[in-house]
């Protein structure tokens, strides 16, 4: 079955005569749309997409599949005579998309019950199957070489800012379309920081570095994390912090299975860093799906039940952060295919003193 048709069979499940599409990564997803404006009625027949004369002709090639209606007065407007003709008594929408203002104008033009309906689509995103899981390899592969680059331009006196500025621009130069999410670069007592967004620091020989970062190439990411270290590190302790974390790390890679529950999975990583010391300092969860967005369904946490199934594309990322020392995480993406789990990213995740 194609998406569209898998999407129109779960209405028939949910008991829905339609569905309103409003997230534009679930637009790509079902309609194949690039666009920054639109939004899409599926039932349990038909497929509509409207959009403005700015994305008409656009839309023709891209959406198969969907009958285009182009809006010339407000787009919530369109759904008056869609809802009406196709005598849709129950419609879903994508609560967690919508705001209360939209939600309001959705239901001040259409005559049916209003059900919240969000997560359908997202079920569906959940599993990859073969060509996207070659689409974010290429995004991985691209994540790979950006490492190994940005190894020859860190120096000492270039700022956080700078280094993910050269990253960015590279992975450009090699086909991506933009980043995955802002560029990571923790140096020094900023590494302590697991989300620490490049700033202007300057790093300075003595720092560990914090490399996060990943791409988006044709509408998919990446999502991969090295720690180095330029010169020999100003506290000996965080070699041994690598050390673990790079051990939790690996564990995990070795032990994660099919059938496996994403809380099962996390478990792995915290006892092996728990076991070590350092638990109260594993402040995060394991690991998160990726997919058009950085962060999908499963999780790899302390609650996840998912059970991990052919399809599913996640990430490995244990970390240790101790504020005032600093901190490491290492993180690989994974796709796990019938014959097990494949690590995707390639790079060396082995202590580097630049």
């Amino acid at each position: 079955m194609t998406r569209l048709e898998k999407l129109q069979h779960q209405l028939k499940v949910e008991k829905l005569d339609g569905l309103l599409i409003t997230n534009l990564y679930n637009l790509r997803y079902i309609a194949n749309f690039t666009g920054t404006t639109g939004m899409a009625v599926v039932t349990q027949t038909k497929a509509y997409f409207i959009t403005d004369a700015r994305y008409t002709e656009q839309a023709k090639v891209q959406c198969v599949g969907f009958e285009l209606v182009e809006n010339t007065g407000p787009i919530y407007n369109e759904l008056t005579h869609i809802v009406s003709s196709n005598q849709i008594k129950v419609l879903g929408y994508e609560d967690a998309n919508l705001t209360v203002q939209q939600f309001n104008r959705v239901k001040s033009v259409v005559d049916c019950e209003l059900v919240e309906a969000g997560g359908i689509i997202e079920a569906l995103r959940e599993f990859k199957d073969a060509e996207e899981f070659a689409i974010i390899e290429k995004a991985c592969n691209i994540a790979d070489k950006a490492f190994e680059y940005i190894l020859g331009e860190i120096k000492p006196g270039i700022t956080e800012l700078e280094v993910a500025n050269k990253m960015d621009f590279y992975m450009r130069s090699l086909g991506a379309s933009g980043v995955s999410f802002d560029t990571i670069v923790a140096s020094g007592h900023r590494s302590a920081m697991p989300h620490g967004v490049a700033s202007s620091k300057v790093i300075e020989t003595g720092d560990f570095i914090t490399l996060d970062y990943g791409c988006y190439y044709n509408g998919y990411v990446s999502d991969m994390t090295r720690t180095i270290s330029l010169g020999q590190p100003r506290h000996k302790e965080l070699i041994d912090i690598h050390a673990v974390v790079l051990g939790a790390q690996n564990e995990v890679n070795d032990k994660i299975r099919l059938g496996m529950t994403g809380k099962e999975v996390d478990q792995i990583a915290r006892d092996y860093i728990a076991k070590r010391g350092y638990g109260q300092y594993f402040t995060h969860s394991t690991g998160h799906g990726i997919g058009l967005e950085i962060h999908e369904a499963p999780g790899l946490n302390r609650l996840s039940e998912t059970v991990l199934s052919v399809g599913h594309a996640i990430t490995n990322e244990p970390g240790i952060y101790i504020p005032g020392i600093g901190g490491v995480r290492i993180e690989d993406d994974i796709f796990m295919t019938e014959d097990g789990p494949k690590v995707i990213t390639k790079a060396t995740k082995e202590l580097i003193i630049l």
